[in-house]
């Protein structure tokens, strides 16, 4: 598919993102602190709804407004405490911290500061607090308020947001942003315009966040998606009211702004004497809603996503990280948008080639709707297989030649088991593709292979059991939007013919 005829077009959402955010600007004082929310970088959950939706996108509009903006990071110091891990990376806070601090500073972003939320002395906060320190990132520490939210009076005073060390920015765009949610970035853009309003300047707020789209229907497929990538959360989408009776519009919001907007009225009138807004939709300046090209399409993506999603819940339920609760709700999901794993036709083709020759089977949909499989066997993961053989199918390689010989494949197995003593002598995914690569110099059907990994972006594809993590995780890098059986094939007798 050509780039300009994907369903949403990346180009628009650029063009009128940066548009809106200027405008905001403009309403206050020169100055403007936008919370983003979501991801900046690595955004596959809207790449997947939003067909055409590039990763970074978010990062991009930033990016064209570089010379104007500087970042705050902002995280909560009982997840530095607790070693909180990022379920997408695996990493622990402390780290996407640094790694968020490095990579901006590489693109030449300003970071005008880290703030430490609900700051409390730690051990692990004072080994973080150094490691800020050594790259010569300002460091602030912010307070937890007692009486928070109710007590209005004591929240704006010198006792409440007063106490918060003031970050020091001279750009008119202060970008708010956190490694992941319950930071604190609200709290800390609403101390900022406590102080600033003390000296004077009339500073305001927005929200940056992709998800729910306002101007959507509440049960459209992206919404009902967005519900699904946050069971953990317990989101819930709702028509906002406060938008309902200011505008007579209906717009859509989700229940913790929507919970959370009274106080924030409450506050900007305490501050100001005024609210800036009248509805939390109001707040936000997101556009994604208005560069939907083909509705039709990004409601097939997106309920392929909320499938996805349950897969996910079932996997995650067996692994012990969700409850009953998450999986009936993904699974209400999938009714509101009357589909359930039938929709997804690769999962019926894995699941019964696996039971045919009690193997794993990983199933691969074309872009012409024929299912590819790969069977795991003595050599080979699933995986493995069903990427060669999906590669070859792309290519028109015929399905009787062999990209990787014995002779390349075994010698790597005998390095893994014999020298590096794994217990699991399979070759993984990753290791076919760097021998692929290899063999490319030397082999012009390898090369043809290899020219086709792009065209696995966006596919479809279900494993008649749990993966392996690595084979997992290069699959998601190449593109391919993966669902997961919740069983797992290690102690059971497998068939290897």
């Amino acid at each position: 598919m050509e780039k300009n005829n994907y369903p949403f077009d990346s180009e628009l959402y650029l063009a009128i993102q940066k548009q809106s955010i200027l405008e905001r600007i403009k309403q206050f004082d020169g100055k403007l602190y936008l919370e983003v929310g979501g991801k900046l970088f690595d955004d596959h959950h809207a790449s997947r709804v939003l067909p055409g939706f590039n990763i970074d996108n978010k990062f991009q509009v930033l990016a064209s407004l570089k010379d104007q903006l500087e970042i705050i990071i902002v995280v909560n110091s009982n997840d530095i405490i607790n070693r909180k891990i990022r379920s997408d990376t695996g990493i622990t806070y402390d780290v996407e911290v640094q790694r968020l601090v490095l990579t901006y500073r590489a693109l030449g972003f300003v970071v005008s500061g880290v703030v430490l939320s609900f700051y409390e002395d730690n051990p692990n906060i004072v080994v973080f607090s150094k490691f800020i320190k050594s790259l010569k990132i300002p460091l602030y520490h912010h307070y937890k308020i007692n009486g928070y939210p109710e007590d209005i009076a004591l929240i704006v005073s010198p006792k409440g947001l007063g106490k918060n060390e003031y970050i020091k920015t001279e750009r008119p765009l202060i970008v708010v942003t956190a490694p992941g949610p319950g930071s604190g970035k609200l709290a800390t853009c609403l101390s900022q315009l406590y102080h600033d309003n003390k000296m004077g300047i009339k500073s305001g707020y927005a929200k940056l966040e992709t998800f729910p789209v306002f101007n959507l229907p509440l049960n459209h497929p992206v919404n009902i998606a967005y519900e699904a990538a946050t069971l953990d959360l317990n989101d819930v989408n709702m028509i906002d009211p406060y938008h309902l009776e200011a505008t007579n519009e209906v717009a859509v919001n989700y229940n913790r702004d929507i919970e959370a907007f009274p106080l924030l009225k409450a506050i900007f009138e305490k501050i100001y004497g005024k609210s800036f807004y009248r509805s939390p939709t109001e707040m936000g300046v997101n556009m994604v809603g208005f560069a939907i090209k083909d509705d039709e399409a990004v409601k097939k993506a997106s309920k392929q996503e909320i499938v996805r999603r349950y897969y996910e819940a079932l996997k995650n339920n067996l692994l012990g990280t969700y409850g009953e609760n998450e999986v009936l709700k993904a699974k209400m999901l999938m009714n509101r948008v009357n589909i359930d794993i039938s929709s997804r036709p690769v999962v019926e083709v894995a699941l019964k080639k696996s039971a045919s020759i009690n193997a794993p089977v990983l199933a691969i949909e074309m872009p012409d709707g024929k299912i590819i499989t790969g069977r795991r066997s003595s050599l080979l993961s699933a995986s493995s297989a069903a990427i060669l053989n999906a590669l070859k199918y792309l290519a028109g390689i015929d399905d009787s030649f062999l990209l990787l010989s014995r002779s390349v494949i075994e010698p790597v197995q005998s390095l893994k088991v014999d020298v590096l003593k794994n217990i699991n002598p399979k070759i993984r995914l990753e290791e076919i593709l760097i021998a692929l690569a290899i063999q490319a110099n030397t082999n012009p059907l390898a090369e043809l292979a290899m020219s086709k990994l792009k065209d696995l972006n966006g596919l479809q594809a279900h494993s008649s059991s749990i993966l392996a993590a690595s084979d997992l995780k290069t699959l998601n890098k190449l593109g391919l939007q993966v669902t997961e059986e919740p069983q797992n094939f290690v102690t059971m007798k497998t068939k290897i013919e």
